[in-house]
């Protein structure tokens, strides 16, 4: 179990916490939801720069990066629509496509190709990251809530049909 392996379970950890912070009616409690998610989300681009540079990609690494990644994301989206701070067809749109590309990459994988995540994908994460604590700080003007989900759901679209359009050659190869 390496750094980067400890930093995603770390993430894992944090997501019961983040829930609890959020369903607890505690002064504060949006900022401290948002504080915790923020430090849930800044172990992934931590522990994938740390297994990249020093070289520690595992297996469990690949398995659970990503993994944890989506759980985060999707228990926030949940909590935000629980919370009525979105509309769920948003949470659908951005739950969908994770298990869409994550389909997609397990069929590719299966082939051997691997797909990696792109500058979309990146952009993609970053403004759900922004939207997300955006929406959980209710001093916030609602304005800006409501534009960084906008644009958060506008790169998961664009970033989900980039996948798509680059991995299209290798499905009908495949023949799936």
């Amino acid at each position: 179990m390496n750094l980067p392996n400890r930093l995603t379970m770390l993430r894992i950890i944090l997501i019961p916490v983040f829930l609890a912070v959020v369903s607890l009616k505690i002064p504060y409690g949006d900022y401290v939801a948002a504080a915790v998610f923020v430090l849930a989300a800044s172990t992934d681009g931590l522990d994938g720069y740390i297994a990249r540079k020093f070289k520690l990609i595992t297996r469990l690494g690949k398995l659970m990066d990503p993994l944890a990644d989506k759980l985060l994301v999707s228990a926030a989206l949940i909590a935000l629509v629980e919370l009525h701070r979105l509309p769920a067809w948003v949470a659908v749109v951005i739950i969908g496509r994770e298990f869409a590309v994550t389909g997609l990459r397990a069929l590719a994988a299966a082939d051997g190709t691997v797909i990696a995540a792109g500058k979309l994908g990146k952009i993609k994460t970053v403004t759900q990251i922004v939207a997300i604590v955006a929406l959980f700080i209710k001093d916030l003007p609602l304005w800006l809530g409501q534009f960084s989900i906008g644009l958060a759901v506008f790169f998961t679209i664009w970033s989900g049909l980039d996948y798509f359009s680059h991995a299209w050659p290798a499905i009908k190869k495949g023949g799936y």
